[in-house]
């Protein structure tokens, strides 16, 4: 299903990804979002149509949503899938309000959260369990309105729901589908990270924050990279053995810190700089992991690929199949994602938030309360 058809307004609301028609409602009903009109301009909380449920999906009541640099990214128009005007929000955490037809094992009240991916579940790939890479995947704050708001539309549930343990809270889990989801699976299953190697972290927003706790977690000597002095000593206290500051001398300090190169660099933040500092920190045959996006490109010098036999790995997302995992670890308490919650805000506060984002991811993660904020 294109964009175009999944794409909603507050004027003309479109479709939800089951097929379903968004009413128009006025001031009396629906619900609050934040509402992009137009990119890279401050966008406005207004009232819009609740989503209807389609067959085969849900729809959530969003009890808390992160504030992602994806985000960010899609503002500025650097995503092609967005159709506006567009409600942001893929992080995501709440309660079934409404169950479409033909979903089987959720009922309302349940509490889910879901990968920021929603995989279709029947094609090659999904079949093969990489729902990940599904060719057919709708992400919510992409290709359709998102979770800044209210209530949110979510496709294919039984595919892509995962159930809320009791012990775990909506703020936590919000922050688990993109983020912290994304770097585990980075680095625990496609990075192949192991206890000993020296692992390095490009950007301490949150997806570099919860690859630091991660690799920390099992047993890596951790470094973490940002211009930040904030979000570096956030990174110290997830598990960094040791922190550089970004800029000239940065790969000097890390062969130093790693004796001749990293076996591990991730890049999580996404430039050109980045990466060509991240594959020269690298010893021969060292792996680089590449999750933040890169809208304007990037060079590679592939000679020093072949040359140094290093592997560039590109890693999207986790599938919901996947995290049990990574929820028993956070439930034993060896992984810690509620710490890197830094901020709670309101939906009030979103285009702000957003705006700040142009000058520099902020430490930590900010979670966003669409519900309201509460004591």
């Amino acid at each position: 299903m294109s964009a175009q058809a999944l794409a909603g307004s507050p004027a003309a609301p479109g479709n939800t990804p089951g097929g379903a028609l968004l009413p128009v409602l006025g001031e009396d009903g629906g619900m609050r979002a934040v509402v992009v009109e137009e990119f890279g301009v401050l966008p406005r909380v207004q009232q819009v149509g609740e989503p209807v449920v389609g067959a085969g999906g849900v729809v959530v009541k969003v009890e808390a949503t992160g504030l992602c640099r994806s985000d960010w990214h899609g503002w500025q128009g650097h995503d092609s899938d967005i159709v506006l005007p567009h409600v942001p929000g893929h992080e995501l955490a709440g309660t079934i309000a409404a169950v479409g037809e033909g979903v089987r094992g959720w009922a309302v009240g349940d509490r889910v959260t879901t990968p920021f991916i929603c995989a279709c579940g029947v094609c090659e790939q999904c079949v093969e369990g990489n729902h990940q890479v599904c060719p057919h995947q709708l992400q919510p704050g992409f290709n359709y309105w998102g979770s800044f708001a209210e209530y949110v539309a979510l496709p294919f549930a039984e595919v892509n729901l995962v159930r809320l343990p009791e012990g775990l809270d909506f703020d936590t889990a919000a922050g688990l589908g993109c983020r912290f989801a994304t770097s585990f699976r980075a680095i625990h299953q496609v990075g192949r990270v192991e206890a000993g190697e020296n692992v390095v972290v490009f950007g301490c927003g949150g997806v570099g924050l919860s690859a630091v706790m991660i690799a920390a977690a099992l047993g890596a000597r951790v470094i973490a990279v940002d211009t930040n002095p904030a979000a570096l000593e956030l990174a110290r206290s997830y598990g960094a053995a040791d922190v550089v500051h970004a800029g000239p001398e940065a790969v000097r300090e890390i062969l130093e810190l790693t004796g001749g190169g990293a076996r591990v660099t991730m890049d999580a933040l996404g430039s050109n700089e980045i990466v060509q500092d991240a594959l020269r920190a690298l010893r021969p045959r060292g792996r680089h992991l590449q999750v933040g996006l890169l809208p304007a490109g990037v060079q590679l010098d592939v000679s020093r690929l072949i040359g140094q036999e290093l592997e560039w790995l590109g890693s999207h997302g986790m599938a919901a199949h996947s995290y049990p995992e990574m929820l028993d670890l956070v439930a034993s308490g060896n992984l810690r994602p509620q710490e890197l919650i830094t901020r709670t805000i309101g939906l009030d506060e979103v285009p702000g938030a957003l705006d700040a984002m142009t000058a520099g991811t902020p430490a930590g993660v900010t979670v966003i309360r669409p519900q309201g904020i509460t004591a």
